[in-house]
């Protein structure tokens, strides 16, 4: 079972006076790319919540939000410095003064200064971080279903694209045959327009000939782009299965039709071949979004 690097996942839980908010999105990448927005009253649990992103996210470019929103009679008011405040108030009225400019805005400077407005240092207690840790929680919950509802979608495009190469195979031995009889009349009208019939040693035309076909033989590799088409599906239905091992299936699956494609040496035998390489482009594109 397969699922896809592409999620989404959002959990809530409301107490009354506080809301908090998980929200994990996540696109395809090769390794684990996390991003977390955290309000400051979770910097001390950063740590811990990449920890609990690399167990159970894995891989993909990974977005978390965590949000507080509090009811306007529990926010906290901020404090401010009045003595701060008039003492630069009165360096800015001064320079003013002394510039010759007009004193306009000089309170909402001052007011913008550092340390003048003063927030409560807000602490997390034991309680509140377990009703966060549960609401993560429930967001991963959430990610991974939709991460495995894609991934059914992925599986079944990828069946079916690997069907239709083993289609093209099937016709492709249906075409095999009939390569010989026409290599056969087309090196002997090379070998009449080159030289008169009498001239043709018979028996060895024909020990060149079978020398020639066997060097066009596709037996083998008909065998083993069957077999890795097969491994393939198996490897869907793993409960292990993964990008990356499907993506080297599917480049010894590429190497198979591009070595079908050389010893074709049939028109026919070719527009199949360029049909296998379709769908396999098809298929490695999917696979860079499968976990």
């Amino acid at each position: 079972m397969i699922k896809s690097m592409t999620g989404y996942g959002i959990a809530a839980f409301d107490s009354g006076s506080t809301k908090y908010t998980v929200e994990i999105k996540s696109l395809n990448s090769k390794f684990l790319e996390l991003s977390l927005r955290l309000p400051r009253i979770f910097s001390d649990k950063e740590f811990q919540l990449r920890n609990e992103c690399n167990k159970q996210i894995e891989r993909g470019k990974v977005n978390l939000s965590i949000t507080i929103e509090q009811q306007a009679g529990v926010v906290k008011a901020a404090g401010i410095d009045t003595a701060l405040l008039k003492n630069y108030y009165e360096q800015l009225k001064a320079v003013s003064n002394e510039l010759g400019e007009p004193a306009t805005n000089l309170l909402q400077l001052a007011l913008g200064l550092p340390e003048v407005v003063k927030y409560d240092e807000e602490t997390l207690s034991e309680d509140e971080w377990k009703v966060v840790e549960k609401t993560f929680n429930q967001a991963v919950a959430e990610f991974q279903k939709f991460r495995s509802d894609e991934g059914n979608v992925l599986e079944q495009d990828l069946k079916y694209r690997i069907d239709i190469i083993l289609k093209n195979l099937k016709l492709v031995e249906v075409e095999e045959p009939k390569r010989v009889p026409v290599i056969r009349e087309r090196l002997n009208s090379f070998l009449l327009e080159a030289t008169n019939r009498e001239a043709i040693d018979q028996n060895r035309f024909e020990q060149e000939l079978i020398y020639y076909i066997d060097r066009l033989d596709i037996t083998e590799e008909k065998i083993r782009l069957k077999t890795h088409c097969e491994y393939f599906i198996e490897t869907l239905k793993n409960a292990d299965a993964n990008g990356k091992k499907l993506g080297f299936i599917a480049q010894e699956i590429g190497r198979e039709v591009n070595t079908l494609g050389s010893k074709a040496n049939d028109a026919n035998m070719q527009k199949l071949v360029v049909g296998m390489k379709e769908e396999l482009e098809k298929i490695k594109e999917q696979l860079l979004n499968v976990l």
